[in-house]
């Protein structure tokens, strides 16, 4: 695992994810984007706050990513906000479409990283939370973060 880790340089991290969503099934998928595109995400200038993913016409799409315009791009800079089509294979498209549409499942992408010159994006197969399910976890979280503060503290 921490070969796995070494060789991807995480670009974007969409950290409310967790929060708001029940993570499950997570896949890994490529991205269609334009060189303005390519050298903006390389340096960082992604936002997945608000992005989720959708099946449509067999097709997924990344939808509502912000990528904001390369510094030095020209008159050919893209868009920061539009449909970025996913890159997977049918069967996962097949098993997405699925899940999202019997199951009242979302796809959110949860990391947009490197891997091996190319960039990825992490979609999670999600489920909303309600209020109570946040407050449930946000008080399982404060109470291992104590007992880790304790175990250290006594170590």
């Amino acid at each position: 695992m921490a070969d796995r880790d070494a060789s991807r340089k995480i670009l974007s991290d969409n950290r409310q994810a967790g929060h708001n969503y029940f993570l499950m099934e997570r896949f890994e998928a490529g991205l269609v984007l334009t060189g303005t595109e390519v050298k903006a995400v390389k340096d960082g200038n992604v936002q997945l706050k608000d992005a989720y993913a959708e099946v449509r016409n067999n097709e997924a799409w990344l939808v509502n990513a912000h990528i904001s315009q390369y510094s030095h791009g020209n008159r050919e800079n893209h868009l920061p906000v539009h449909n970025r089509k996913l890159l997977l294979h049918r069967r996962e498209i097949d098993k997405l479409l699925g899940e999202t549409r019997e199951k009242g499942l979302l796809l959110i992408p949860t990391k947009m990283y490197l891997k091996g010159g190319r960039i990825k994006c992490e979609l999670a197969v999600a489920k909303g939370k309600k209020l109570h399910d946040k407050r449930e976890s946000e008080r399982k979280k404060t109470a291992e973060d104590e007992a880790r503060a304790e175990m250290r503290r006594r170590a």
